[in-house]
């Protein structure tokens, strides 16, 4: 019996231990955000370090359905509206901790929040007078005290989110912008590989099939239609993307 618990204790305590190696892993990745200050006029002192984590709540909404507009400034719209969600989710996952929560998982948990925060900052700032107002989101169907649910959702918004990226990038004329795109990407797919492992610890769903070509080894690409569709039923504020532009042939 003092050999099984001990066998335990150990199990435990090697599980522990990688949840916090790959907790540091993401968080060295906060650094590509703060290289997306490199280019055109946005600079580290454009966002002070408590305005890029001041958490909730957003702005509030204003009256009807939101226009993301056209051109490079609709698709950074696009992923400001997305990165708003994101943010709105985290924060409130860490404000309302589900039943059991690790303080492993709480850590990471929270460098994601941290992360899609200063994503959503960052995006305000650099649009700046033709940034969309902040979203109403809807969460009522999450359920925040049950683990399956909180890291179910999480799934499905970092799959969806890296995907968005990789098919709005083709849209993006600006050089620079398209940088900052694969920049920010590559957190995000940080994000959703450990959050896969979490929900699968020591398997191959980090990059599963489902998400990942088995053929090319690449990630999937949605474009805004597809992508809006999926995460209307999690913002209340109507959003529309008439005028972003097509995809080239």
């Amino acid at each position: 019996m003092k050999e099984v618990l001990q066998t335990t204790d150990n199990q435990e305590n090697l599980e522990t231990n990688q949840l916090k190696s790959r907790r540091s892993f993401i968080k060295l990745s906060s650094a590509a955000v703060l290289t997306a200050f490199a280019f055109g006029t946005i600079n580290a002192e454009s966002l002070r370090a408590e305005d890029a984590f001041a958490g909730l709540p957003i702005e509030p909404v204003r009256q009807g359905a939101v226009d993301l507009g056209k051109g490079d400034t609709g698709i950074l719209n696009y992923a400001y509206a997305l990165e708003q969600l994101e943010a709105a989710f985290y924060s409130q996952v860490i404000a309302t901790p589900y039943s059991g929560m690790s303080s492993a998982e709480r850590a990471i948990l929270t460098d994601i929040r941290d992360h899609e925060i200063a994503h959503r900052e960052f995006f305000k700032v650099a649009i700046g007078k033709k940034a969309i107002p902040g979203l109403q989101v809807n969460f009522t169907a999450i359920n925040f005290g049950s683990r399956d649910s909180v890291l179910g959702t999480a799934k499905t918004f970092e799959d969806l989110g890296v995907s968005a990226y990789n098919g709005a990038g083709q849209l993006l004329k600006d050089v620079n912008f398209l940088l900052l795109a694969g920049k920010i990407v590559s957190v995000e797919a940080r994000h959703a590989a450990i959050i896969r492992d979490l929900i699968s610890p020591n398997s191959a769903s980090f990059a599963g099939d489902d998400i990942t070509d088995p053929k090319t080894g690449l990630d999937l690409a949605r474009m805004p239609a597809e992508v809006l569709a999926a995460a209307a039923p999690f913002i209340r504020t109507p959003v529309t993307a008439k005028k972003l532009p097509k995809p080239r042939n």
